[in-house]
């Protein structure tokens, strides 16, 4: 038992570090192959915007709280 490639997974120590709010939580659902990072909890999206990338960047206000990111098992 065991991770195969550690050094991926600590690579979320940067991104985790450098959220504005020193916070990620994620969640992947696999039926519908869609991936929530959320940086703020709670947050309340007051608007967002569909990227060519297939993710949906939530803001509120200026602040990026969440992406959501769709077929996320054919993206990255």
């Amino acid at each position: 038992m065991g991770i195969k490639d550690l050094g991926e997974y600590l690579k979320l120590v940067k991104a985790v570090r450098d959220t504005p709010h020193q916070y990620l939580w994620s969640s992947y659902d696999q039926e519908a192959d869609v991936l929530h990072v959320n940086f703020k909890k709670p947050s309340h999206a007051t608007d967002s915007e569909l990227t060519d990338e297939d993710v949906i960047v939530r803001y509120e206000g200026e602040e990026v709280v969440r992406l959501t990111v769709l077929l996320a098992s054919q993206s990255y």
